[in-house]
C-alpha cells in the first residue's frame, strides 16, 4: 500500500547534492513540504538547490549544518514525517585518501539521523546505500541477498551505515527501509563521476584519459532513481527491508564512450592512465543489479535507456559547460 506524499513534511539530507537536488525537485512536484539539509558552509550556497526554478527554490526550508552534529540532526528532523537521508562522503578515490573521514560522516552520521529519527518518532526513514557495497559480482544479476564486500573505505563505511540503520529497525522498531542504488548519472552530476568526466573530454575534444575501460556498471537515470526512493519511502510494506534499484543491464566504460561519440557525431579515442585506476584489489569490475524485489513490491522500473538519460545529460553539459573546471581529473 502507498501513501501520498501530498503535504507531508519531509527531510532531505544531503539536498544540495546531484541526486538530492533531483529527489528534491520531484517531491515539490508532488506537493510535498520538503526542508532541506545542505552542508554549511561559509558562504551559504546550497549547491545544486540553486539550480532549481525559484518558484521551488521558494518553497524549501533550508537548514545548513553538519550530520556529525547531534544537535544540528535533532534540529532537521524535527516535526518532519520522512526522512530520506542521502548526505555522505562519496568519492572513492578520496575515500583512499582520507578513510576515517568517510567513517566520521557515513557511519557516525548516519547513527546521529537515525537516533534524533527515532527521537522524533518518524513515520519512514530511508536510508541510501549504495551498490558499491555488494563488490565486485559474486553472481549475476546482483540481489538484495548478495554478500557485501568491502573493496574501498567508502564501501566499508557505507555497509556500517546500513548495519546501523537496519539495527534501528530490529532493536527499536524504528520505520527504516535501506535503498540501493546502480550507478545513478544525469543532469548536475559531479566532474568527478564517470559519465561526466566522459562527456567533458568528449565535449571540449576527441581524446578520453580514462582508466581501466574493462569495468562494466548497471547505469541508472537520476530521475528513475529518485522516483524509487519515493516509492520505497512511501510504501508501507517495506520497512525492514534492502531493495536495490537498478536497470538490470550493464554497460562497459568502452561501451559508454561509443555511445557519447555517437550522440555527439564525434569520432573518440581511448587513452588510459595509470593515475585514474584503482588499486587493483579495490576494482570493482562489474555490477548489475536484480530490481525484481522492488518491482514486485512497489512497482519500479527504470524508464530511460542509457541511450536517452545519456541525451538529456549531455544536453545539461553543453549549456552548463563553463561550470566545470577544464581539469578533466578530479578525485
Amino acid at each position: 500500500m502507498m501513501v501520498s506524499i501530498k503535504n507531508k513534511k519531509v527531510l532531505v539530507t544531503g539536498a544540495g547534492g546531484f541526486i538530492g537536488s533531483h529527489l528534491t525537485e520531484l517531491l515539490l512536484k508532488k506537493s510535498a513540504r520538503v526542508t532541506a539539509l545542505v552542508r554549511y558552509t561559509s558562504s551559504g550556497r546550497t549547491g545544486w538547490l540553486e539550480h532549481l526554478p525559484p518558484s521551488a527554490q521558494k518553497k524549501i526550508r533550508i537548514i545548513h549544518g553538519d550530520i556529525r552534529d547531534p544537535d544540528i540532526c535533532q534540529q532537521a528532523v524535527r516535526g518532519n514525517d520522512y526522512i530520506f537521508h542521502l548526505a555522505a562522503q562519496i568519492a572513492i578515490p578520496y575515500s583512499y585518501i582520507a578513510p576515517r573521514d568517510f567513517l566520521a560522516v557515513n557511519a557516525m552520521g548516519t547513527a546521529n539521523m537515525l537516533q534524533a529519527a527515532r527521537a522524533e518518532n518518524v513515520k519512514k526513514f530511508l536510508q541510501v546505500s549504495t551498490s558499491e557495497v555488494y563488490g565486485t559480482a559474486q553472481y549475476i544479476p546482483i540481489d538484495e541477498n548478495h554478500p557485501q564486500v568491502a573493496q574501498s573505505p567508502y564501501s566499508a563505511s557505507k555497509i556500517a551505515a546500513d548495519k546501523i540503520a537496519q539495527s534501528f529497525y530490529l532493536s527499536y522498531g524504528l520505520p527504516v527501509v535501506t535503498v540501493r542504488p546502480f550507478n545513478c548519472f544525469g543532469p548536475r552530476q559531479s566532474a568527478r563521476a564517470i559519465i561526466p568526466t566522459i562527456i567533458l573530454q568528449a565535449l571540449r575534444k576527441k581524446t578520453i584519459k580514462l582508466g581501466n575501460i574493462k569495468t562494466s556498471r548497471d547505469m541508472n537515470f537520476v530521475m528513475d532513481t529518485a522516483g524509487g526512493m519515493i516509492d520505497a519511502c512511501l510504501c508501507r510494506e517495506t520497512s525492514g527491508m534492502t531493495v536495490n534499484l537498478a536497470t538490470g543491464k550493464d554497460y562497459s566504460i568502452e561501451e559508454i564512450v561509443a555511445f557519447v561519440g555517437e550522440i555527439l557525431g564525434k569520432k573518440l579515442i581511448i587513452k588510459t592512465e595509470k593515475r585514474r585506476k584503482r588499486p587493483a584489489k579495490s576494482e570493482v569490475r562489474r555490477l548489475i543489479g536484480d530490481c525484481s524485489l522492488a518491482a514486485d513490491i512497489f512497482g519500479y522500473k527504470s524508464r530511460h535507456s542509457i541511450q536517452t538519460g545519456l541525451s538529456k545529460t549531455i544536453r545539461f553539459f553543453e549549456k552548463h559547460i563553463d561550470m566545470y573546471a577544464s581539469e578533466d581529473y578530479q578525485l
